[in-house]
């Protein structure tokens, strides 16, 4: 049996933070492997990526809250 994939999505809320010359939204937050969806815009391009929750500002981190 296949494992569920369990996700928190944050697409709808606008939690945003900026660092050096980007801007970053969250998407959403994978609860298995604990890394977070965000789209990444510099310079009018945007990236969607995956980073480790661990990377998050501490501000971010109290809005998520995954547990």
């Amino acid at each position: 049996m296949a494992k569920k994939k369990q996700t928190l999505d944050f697409s709808n809320d606008n939690i945003t933070y900026k660092t050096k010359e980007q801007r970053v939204k969250v998407l959403s937050l994978n609860l298995n492997n604990m890394n977070v969806e965000v789209i990444v815009v510099e310079d009018e391009k945007k990236k969607v990526r995956k980073i480790p929750f661990a990377q998050l500002p501490k501000e971010v981190k109290k809005v998520l809250r995954p547990i």
